[in-house]
């Protein structure tokens, strides 16, 4: 057997040249030009980095862009108050707050100041619960780019048994929602999980989410199962351990190119969707 590589850094690439064309043509039509403004606190050399991939992208695609820096001494307080002037202005039409914030920011006080209409990175706590009943939202950024990239290698999920390791509230726990609602049947794993590598044996879905470099065994992984590495780490390993994978698994993403580009692209195309939206209630509201 030889495993389908899951090629995020082809599909966003692919993808963008759609983007590009939807924003022209939204431009064409009298729409607005879409906006992401980001907001930076602080002077971590890697979140700096996340923020500029998304800006150049925005420029790829024809977007613009609002690059917000703020302070490490920021407080809770100020930090609302920008948000709120983003919430407020009318050609951003969408906010992303760059995780993670200085420990002394309530972050989670902060994500859910971001109006729904504008949280095109899926962070509200609204937005995840619409989400998760399967309603109307838009998704954390990773997991919805996950699925995309699923969907496009068409990668069977109703019936599946999709095993999560990592719980966060942006990345794990949205991914098993998205999980439950294409019909897999879902076990979430975390730091507290006994028999992780019986459980992990079981899946026809690996999804590593821990934030810990190749702490999933490749020996844990069942012959023609899909691998989806969230994580990456310096020298370049994600969350699970790749030894013979590739002559095993039925598919797997590679780290790097696989789930990043793809974070990257579903951020900018839930974007679009809000300038779209916007532009459709602009027309209403001329009408």
């Amino acid at each position: 057997m030889s495993a389908v590589i899951l090629d995020g850094k082809a599909l966003a690439k692919s993808r963008e040249q759609q983007l590009q064309a939807a924003v022209r043509n939204l431009q064409d039509s009298g729409g607005l030009q879409p906006v992401l403004a980001t907001i930076l606190v602080g002077d971590d050399p890697s979140s700096a980095t996340y923020v500029q991939m998304k800006i150049n992208a925005c420029g790829r695609v024809g977007m613009g862009s609002r690059c917000i820096n703020l302070p490490a001494t920021t407080t809770t307080e100020e930090l609302l108050t920008t948000i709120d002037q983003l919430n407020q202005d009318s050609d951003v039409c969408g906010i992303l707050l760059q995780h993670p914030v200085p420990e002394h920011i309530d972050e989670r006080l902060c994500f859910d100041a971001i109006a729904i209409d504008k949280d095109v990175d899926g962070v509200t706590t609204q937005g995840f619960g619409l989400m998760a009943m399967g309603e109307q939202a838009f998704g954390s950024a990773t997991p919805a780019g996950i699925m995309t990239l699923l969907k496009h290698y068409d990668i069977q999920l109703s019936g599946k048994h999709a095993v999560v390791l990592g719980r966060s509230a942006i990345l794990g726990k949205p991914m098993a929602a998205m999980l439950l609602n294409a019909n897999a049947t879902v076990t979430i794993c975390h730091s507290r999980t006994e028999n992780l590598a019986e459980l992990v044996a079981q899946a026809d879905i690996v999804v590593g989410a821990v934030g810990k470099p190749e702490l999933i065994k490749a020996a844990w992984i069942k012959d023609g199962a899909v691998v989806v590495d969230a994580g990456y780490h310096a020298g370049g390993v994600g969350d699970i351990e790749k030894t013979g994978l590739e002559k095993r698994v039925a598919a797997l993403t590679p780290v790097p190119g696989g789930v990043g580009p793809m974070t990257i692209n579903a951020l900018i195309s839930q974007t679009l969707q809000s300038a779209e939206q916007k532009g459709i209630l602009k027309a209403s509201l001329a009408g």
